[in-house]
This record gives C-alpha cells, sequence and structure tokens, in this order.
C-alpha cells in the first residue's frame, strides 16, 4: 500500500475518494444513469423555479415552499454530483481537506433544511384544510418568509458542529474514504480518537430533528384527515385529499429511502460494499429528480402554466 493511503498525520491535507469500491472497472458506465439523473433534477428544479416566478397566480405560500425545496434540491445533488462524476469519468479522487469539509457540511445542512421545509409545507396542508377560511390571514407573506428563515437557520446550526468536530480529530490510519463524496460518518470513521461525540451528535440530529420532522408531519396529516373524513360527500373527500397527493408523494421520496438506507447500513453487514454505496448514490439523488417531476405532474397550476409556455413558444 503508498504512503498516501496509510501514513502519520493529524490533519491529512487531501482525502482519497474511491468511488464505488469493487466497481472501478464500470465507472464510466455508472456514470451514465447519474448524470443522466443530475440533468434531469437540474432541468426539472429550475423549471419549477421559472413556472412560479413567471405565474403570479402562484405566488402563494405552498409554491413558495415549494421553491425553497427546489433550491434546497440544487444544492444537494450539486454539492455531490459534480465531484462524484470528476472521480467516475476523469479519475480525479483527491478531495482538499477543507473542501471534503465544505462539502460534508453543505450536503447535511441543506439535508436537514429539506426535511424542514416539509415541515412547512405539512402546516400549509394542514390550515389549508382544517382552517381554510384563516389560511390567507395565519400564512401571510411575511409569516412565510420567517417560517422560511427559521427552516435556514436551524439547519444551519444544527449541522455547523459536523465539520468543526471531524476537523479537531487525528488521522493516522488512512485518508481514503470508501465512497465518493464526504460524509459525516465516513470522515468520523477514519479518525483514529474516541469519535463518540461525533457518533452521538449525529445520531442526536437524526432523532431529535429528523424524527421530531416525521412526528410533526404524522400529527399534521392525523389531523388533516380527520377534516377530510368528516367531509359530507365522496367528491368533496377526493377533490380536498387530491391537494396533498403531491406533498405526500414527495415526503415518501426522501424518507422512505432515507429510512431503508439507514437500516441497510445499521443492520446490512453481509451486503457488499460496493452494493452499500451505489443504494446511497441513488437515494441521493430520488428526491431531487423525483419532487420536480411530482408536483409538475399533479399540480394542475403548474401544469397549466408549463403547457401555456411550451404552447406559446410553439405558434
Amino acid at each position: 500500500m503508498s504512503d498516501s493511503n496509510v501514513t502519520d498525520f493529524t490533519n491529512p491535507s487531501t482525502f482519497i475518494l474511491l468511488g464505488i469500491p469493487g466497481l472501478e472497472s464500470a465507472h464510466v458506465w455508472i456514470s451514465i444513469p447519474f448524470c443522466t439523473m443530475y440533468i434531469t433534477a437540474i432541468l426539472g428544479n429550475f423549471t419549477i423555479l421559472f413556472t412560479v416566478k413567471t405565474e403570479p397566480s402562484l405566488h402563494g405560500p405552498m409554491y413558495y415552499f415549494l421553491c425553497m425545496l427546489a433550491i434546497t434540491d440544487l444544492v444537494v445533488s450539486t454539492s455531490i454530483v459534480p465531484k462524484m462524476l470528476a472521480i467516475y469519468w476523469f479519475n480525479s479522487r483527491e478531495i482538499d481537506f477543507s473542501s471534503c469539509l465544505t462539502q460534508l457540511y453543505f450536503f447535511h445542512c441543506f439535508s436537514v433544511m429539506e426535511s424542514g421545509i416539509f415541515v412547512a409545507m405539512a402546516f400549509d396542508r394542514y390550515v389549508a384544510i382544517c382552517d381554510p377560511l384563516r389560511h390567507s390571514t395565519i400564512l401571510t407573506s411575511p409569516v412565510v418568509a420567517k417560517i422560511g428563515l427559521a427552516v435556514v437557520l436551524r439547519s444551519s446550526m444544527v449541522v455547523l458542529p459536523y465539520p468543526f468536530l471531524v476537523r479537531q480529530w487525528p488521522y493516522c490510519r488512512t485518508n481514503i474514504i470508501p465512497q465518493p463524496y464526504c460524509a459525516h460518518i465516513a470522515v468520523v470513521n477514519l479518525a483514529c480518537a474516541d469519535t463518540r461525540v461525533s457518533s452521538y451528535y449525529g445520531l442526536f440530529v437524526v432523532i431529535c430533528v429528523i424524527g421530531l420532522d416525521v412526528i410533526f408531519i404524522a400529527l399534521s396529516y392525523t389531523q388533516i384527515l380527520r377534516a377530510i373524513f368528516s367531509l359530507p360527500t365522496k367528491d368533496a373527500r377526493l377533490k380536498t385529499f387530491g391537494t396533498c397527493i403531491s406533498h405526500l408523494c414527495a415526503i415518501l421520496a426522501f424518507y422512505i429511502p432515507s429510512l431503508f438506507f439507514s437500516l441497510m447500513f445499521r443492520f446490512g453487514q453481509n451486503v457488499p460494499l460496493h452494493f452499500h454505496v451505489l443504494i446511497a448514490n441513488v437515494y441521493l439523488l430520488m428526491p431531487p429528480v423525483l419532487n420536480p417531476i411530482i408536483y409538475g405532474v399533479r399540480t394542475k397550476q403548474i401544469r397549466d402554466r408549463l403547457l401555456w409556455l411550451f404552447t406559446n413558444r410553439g405558434t
């Protein structure tokens, strides 16, 4: 093994990202679906932003939160995929220590932010269905701005300890990260010290931040479903529930792969490493790809605006 792989250092100047260990010969082929997904995510989320910006009827709380979701998806995917593709295409595996910490921070920060945005959207659906007459007075533009700011500040502050904790550990075993990006736990596992503080804090973020978000969303939808089932006619129930379908699909696309990946990471010791890494990469790109498709197909106002734009350009 070369000196760059096993050496004595406290603060490594670089880390080596392996991409997908064991599948190096197939990196070029693996890059094709990931590049396609990334381009789809970029085009889809920019389309959502452009559509909401140019259509005055979409200037409301639900669509402001949707724009935040699109921006979050763009940042999450862009913080990871370009370096990933550089590894697959050009074998550019080295990443500067500070760049690794920056990537780590942005990836985790905006992932937590996305969870907070889903909570804000659940609150919007709760008010719209359970107290529709007061929706416009409760969720005013200043209130929406404050909710958005709270979501951004919460994620920024919660994830801030990650890079500071990672920076303080000594690294004396290896600087090889067996995946194509710098995730918190992957970097912590390289340290040759008692890193329980980092591990426990990461668990705290998952349980007390993401877990509470899931509980709040579940409580909101419990009240929403109660309100829907109390409506007098089946048509009214279906129509009202239809306004939540996009949000529910986006929530499932975000949380279910996350749960599956977490369970596989903790209990799938017999699963090959390359399968772990491959599934993790797919999980990262699923929400940015699916969210604009879900909202574009399921939301009538967005669908109508897109059809109008394409029709006008064709005439």
